[in-house]
């Protein structure tokens, strides 16, 4: 029955190949999956919404909050398909987005590609004017240049323009003189400051963040707008936030001005929501495993927190190497994303070898066995021959499923060029994808220095639950979760999400001749400015603070977050920052550097509202083991041949029911396979805990 007597929340994300919905009432959650329609994505994000709510027995008035997340902008960035773009920068700085850091990612290679620029040179526009480091002028701009510049731009028809000027982030004034001259003469044309969107050191990438924002701020802005209106034509008069790359909620509003901070929205649900689970089930250490239609998504969670990072690098042309894509120097939950989903495809290359991904099928045409036109093998064809997904209720029955197809193209592309049966030919494409996924968890967890064995997998997306049991076997991980309403994790985790803002700023301070007043007039001026932003979602509510600097010895090249108490400085602080620093330095590195005086570079303040607290009662557990819904033939890759094994439907299945591997847990959104390394249990919250048998 409806539960009228409480409000309704709806987190709704947009991915590559399904947009998930997720909608909680009370007590009450009802979840689906749809396909994406990439030229009107707000079509599935309505014909979504009025699936739940019909379920439900809700009305558009029943809901109190939307919240979003999107891939439009990640995907215009990889595809290169954003906005006709100019960059207005400081004369004899027109290169600096094209040199780079004049480094190698691939050190050996004589032939390396690096990643072409948002804006070509001949957008690229420079105007005399100089700030200096400390925020002086040291050279006027010159308004005439910058008229000429309007003129330019007109008849070059630009869609966006970037402004980005040489130490704007410690004075940006003449950047919003530039702004005012070319939004006179060109009235709408979107604008973007590289001292707003990234009011940071480093002129590279706090360029490369202000272009990658104009590039992609036309078309989110009228996808956002497109959505409000459509939503408010159907009835729904709540508001609607965006999930960001941090992790917390923001405006429509704000998330038009700055789009780049969308870049990873949903994959910031997923950590949520694992986090959530982590916190809820008093995990210390856990290893998100989040695998949708396009990319797996893995992150490092420690104390129910997951790893964050002020810098993001989008689009990787080079084996998803470090330092071959775009940077955005942007506040975002850190994890490692690979092209490796459902939608994955897979071929042979010139050496022989099964290689999976980064080219998707999507949602259009889709795998070959969805019958929409796909012809290409993927990683959800492979996932079909094997036995591991259930025709009947894929996708809640919505999508029938062509497994002959299937095996044909698995055939042709893959089994026929290496002389392999179909069922092998599978299987290739099947480990070659958990070994990349295992590969790239084992080195993020090395770069962050732990270890991901000793870690619980999480493991949630429409695909994840399928290969988290032979991903955690090449792990050596002995505990893997599948959580309820797995499979669209990331709409739920937007429904745990707060409302919040994250400010950088930098200024240099040396802390032996700490300056108190300086850092207390930075932090007012940054709270007020977040304020303003979380105070239109968060209205009357109580705010948190949360402060942190990033501090170096001085000479080197990079720094590390320390966290600082939330309160007026004093002389005194400079003493106590230092301590703070050589605490955090140790636990990193095991020692500290004597002799040498350290510095804060970069200042910064997280202010938030509180996040709706929803308290999860486990029920109670009776061991038992219960009796399969049928029978279904499962690949065992260490026998190399199908055996039968238990089929169950996990609606049907109650806390303490055991069963043992291998064996096939279906519903809805997804499947969970449980390898014969390991057996299953159900726990008092209806979650699916996968350990490793003893022998």
């Amino acid at each position: 029955m409806p539960d009228h007597g409480s409000t309704a929340r709806l987190g709704v994300d947009i991915g590559g190949t399904f947009t998930d919905v997720a909608l909680e009432s009370g007590s009450r959650r009802v979840t689906t999956k749809v396909l994406t329609t990439p030229d009107a994505p707000e079509a599935a994000v309505l014909g979504g919404i009025r699936a739940v709510l019909q379920e439900a027995g809700l009305g558009p008035r029943d809901v109190t909050l939307i919240v979003h997340g999107t891939t439009l902008a990640t995907n215009a960035l990889i595809e290169r398909k954003g906005a006709k773009t100019a960059l207005v920068t400081t004369e004899g700085f027109r290169d600096t987005i094209e040199i780079r850091h004049e480094n190698r990612f691939e050190q050996y290679d004589l032939a390396i590609d690096l990643p072409p620029p948002l804006v070509p040179r001949r957008h690229r526009y420079v105007v005399r004017e100089r700030i200096g480091a400390a925020g002086q002028i040291v050279t006027p701009l010159v308004a005439d240049e910058v008229h000429e510049i309007a003129a330019a731009i007109a008849r070059d028809r630009i869609e966006a323009v970037a402004i980005g000027f040489l130490h704007s982030y410690a004075n940006p004034a003449h950047e919003r003189q530039a702004a005012e001259i070319l939004s006179r003469r060109l009235p709408g044309l979107p604008i973007t400051l590289s001292g707003e969107v990234s009011p940071e050191m480093r002129e590279y990438e706090r360029f490369s963040t202000a272009c990658a924002n104009a590039y992609v701020q036309p078309a989110i802005g009228r996808y956002l707008r497109n959505l409000e209106r459509e939503l408010g034509a159907a009835g729904f008069a709540c508001p609607l936030f965006l999930m960001t790359s941090a992790g917390g909620l923001t405006t429509i509003e704000t998330a038009i001005r700055f789009p780049v901070r969308l870049v990873e929205s949903g994959p910031a649900g997923g950590a949520i929501f694992a986090s959530h689970i982590a916190a809820l089930g008093g995990l210390d250490k856990v290893l998100s495993f989040d695998m949708g239609g396009t990319t797996a998504k893995i992150c490092l969670i420690d104390k129910g927190t997951p790893q964050t990072s002020r810098v993001f690098e989008v689009a990787r042309i080079y084996r998803f190497k470090k330092g071959s894509g775009l940077p955005l120097r942007i506040p975002v939950i850190e994890m490692v994303e690979i092209g490796a989903g459902g939608g994955s495809i897979a071929e042979v290359d010139a050496l022989g070898r099964v290689a999976i991904g980064p080219e998707s099928a999507g949602a259009e045409p889709g795998p070959a066995c969805y019958g929409q036109g796909g012809t290409a093998p993927t990683v959800t064809d492979a996932d079909l021959a094997l036995g591991r997904v259930n025709p009947e209720t894929f996708s809640g029955g919505r999508l029938k499923l062509d497994a002959a197809a299937a095996g044909r193209a698995i055939a042709r592309d893959v089994g026929g060029p290496l002389g392999l049966e179909p069922a092998l030919a599978a299987l290739a494409i099947s480990e070659m994808v958990d070994e990349n996924m295992a590969n790239a968890a084992r080195v993020h967890a090395i770069e962050s220095g732990k270890n991901a064995s000793e870690r619980t997998l999480i493991a949630f997306g429409g695909a994840a639950p399928l290969h988290a049991a032979r991903v955690a076997e090449k792990l050596g991980v002995s505990r893997v979760l599948v959580p309820r309403n797995a499979g669209v994790g990331s709409a739920v985790g937007f429904l745990r999400a707060p409302i919040a803002y994250e400010l950088v700023r930098s200024r240099v301070q040396r802390l032996a001749h700490f300056e108190p007043e300086t850092a207390n007039r930075l932090f007012a001026e940054m709270r007020a400015e977040a304020e303003a932003i979380v105070r239109r979602g968060a209205g009357g509510a109580a705010l948190t603070e949360e402060r942190a600097a990033f501090m170096r010895y001085r000479g080197q090249g990079h720094e590390i977050r320390v966290a600082l108490p939330a309160r007026a400085y004093d002389d005194g602080d400079g003493k106590i920052f230092t301590h703070a620093f050589e605490d955090a330095y140790r636990r990193l590195y095991s020692r500290v550097v004597p002799g040498v005086e350290p510095e804060v570079v970069s200042w910064v303040l997280v202010l938030g509202a509180p996040a709706e607290a929803r308290r999860e009662v486990a029920a109670p557990v009776r061991d038992h083991e219960p009796a399969p819904r049928g029978r279904r033939p499962l690949f065992d890759a260490e026998q190399g041949r199908f055996v039968e094994v238990g089929l169950y439907w996990r609606p049907d299945l109650e806390p303490g029911a055991r069963i043992p591997g291998p064996a096939v847990i279906a519903e809805d959104e997804t499947n969970t396979v449980i390898s014969p390394a390991f057996d299953a249990v159900i726990d008092g919250l209806g979650y699916i805990e996968m350990r490793r048998k003893k022998d």
